[in-house]
């Protein structure tokens, strides 16, 4: 199988939608020899931050000398990206090699009941992972978390950024739903930590935590001071928890000072407050897609960023809450150009029209094609954001000549959810 064929072969399992549930993933793990039983986890959940909180870990234990993998969804560009062994993508040969070896696993499952795209994947990984005799893996959760692929391992660590509405479909539509979802993760006697101060979603996690009989250190907000290549103040967070994380865990792993503070001066974790300079123009990649994200956008352009008012370049996908997070950002815009994402879920332009209107009718809105059309648009703007999906971000990253083209297959793989795809609830 080549990296190609590899690639084709995910592309058709993304037909069968997102399943949630444990008994797939533990069995085709199984098949494959159980390599999750020889690595160390420490497990991330969360609505917002749980790909940045990942990042800075990695980068911590990296520095510190241990060999490290990190796995995290989607992707921007490459499907590789979500499996990385000391932040070297995982090689088009094993990737395809460990694909042939897990459809070949997977060719005994009842017809109808195979393995999905994401829960192949997470198997890849571990394999990967385990061949590579990773010291300790990074690991996010794909969707939720109790009955997420990755919720197949024992960790050193569950730890939950945050609790927000997003993934109403899958997750419930309250905060407590949502919460008891993340807190799946929580193990018996295996410490949690947790940034949520949402008082509904902290309730659920305490509760959970105190089920399993597992030490529960909640943060809250709290922001540490760290030296953050990272813009935001939202990442001060996230780096206060992987902080905490560290130091629980340094009788596993022991860390020195010296490599906390080095690790997370060199965290790199790009389409999140990503400044790109085109000549005199800047233009910020942020891979916001809820309410939350949003306002986490809105409060790092009015800490960090001068300018009087940016161009949004603002596309989503269809089952987001498209009103909540325009409500956030609109006011600030002088001008937003709203584009499609390039993906089958892609939500039309032109339904955010009204929202964007309410929030600043001041502005001036348009509705690009593509988002090629928006870039050429805003050519000649100062100061432009490309935000609302990690899709839009990923192809912006392509067509500003900072990441190379995918293949059209690569770039449906994120396609799992789309329209006319199987995507199974949480009571079936």
């Amino acid at each position: 199988m080549t990296y190609s064929e590899a690639i084709q072969h995910l592309l058709k399992l993304t037909l069968f939608g997102s399943k949630l549930g444990l008994d797939n993933p533990r069995r085709l793990a199984a098949l494959a020899g159980s390599p999750h039983k020889r690595l160390r986890f420490i497990h991330v959940a969360g609505t917002n931050g749980k790909g940045s909180v990942c990042a800075m870990l990695e980068s911590i234990y990296r520095e510190a000398g241990l060999r490290t993998g990190l796995f995290t969804s989607p992707h921007l560009v490459s499907f590789r990206e979500r499996m990385q062994v000391n932040r070297e993508l995982i090689p088009e040969g094993a990737l395809a090699r460990l694909t042939a070896q897990l459809r070949d696993s997977a060719a005994g499952f009842p017809e109808g009941q195979g393995p999905t795209f994401f829960e192949v994947a997470v198997v890849t990984a571990l394999c990967h992972f385990a061949e590579q005799s990773c010291d300790i893996v990074l690991w996010e959760t794909g969707l939720g978390g109790r009955l997420d692929a990755t919720n197949i391992v024992t960790p050193l660590a569950s730890v939950i950024t945050n609790i927000g509405l997003d993934h109403t479909r899958w997750l419930g539509e309250t905060h407590a739903a949502i919460a008891a979802e993340k807190a799946g993760i929580i193990k018996a006697g295996i410490p949690a930590l947790t940034a949520a101060a949402q008082p509904e979603a902290l309730a659920v996690i305490r509760a959970e935590a105190a089920r399993q009989g597992a030490e529960l250190i909640e943060l809250g907000q709290a922001e540490s001071t760290a030296d953050l290549p990272l813009l935001g103040r939202h990442q001060q967070t996230n780096a206060s928890l992987a902080k905490a994380v560290v130091g629980r865990l340094q009788g596993e792993l022991p860390v020195p000072p010296g490599a906390i503070r080095a690790g997370l001066a060199k965290v790199h974790w790009p389409g999140r407050l990503q400044v790109i300079r085109r000549g005199e123009q800047t233009v910020l990649l942020d891979g916001a897609h809820n309410a939350e994200g949003a306002a986490m956008l809105r409060q790092a352009l009015a800490d960090g960023f001068s300018a009087d008012s940016p161009v949004f370049i603002l596309g989503m996908v269809d089952e987001k809450d498209g009103a909540g997070f325009c409500a956030e950002l609109a006011t600030l815009a002088k001008r937003i150009v709203l584009s499609p994402v390039s993906s089958a879920r892609s939500a039309k332009p032109d339904g955010f029209v009204v929202a964007c209107q309410a929030a600043n009718p001041a502005a001036a809105i348009e509705v690009a094609e593509s988002l090629g059309q928006a870039l050429e648009w805003c050519a000649a703007e100062p100061f432009v954001v490309v935000t609302g999906s990690f899709y839009l971000v990923g192809e912006a990253m392509e067509r500003l000549g900072v990441a190379p083209t995918p293949s059209e297959a690569e770039r449906q793989l994120n396609d799992w959810g789309a329209p006319g795809c199987r995507a199974k609830t949480l009571s079936d």
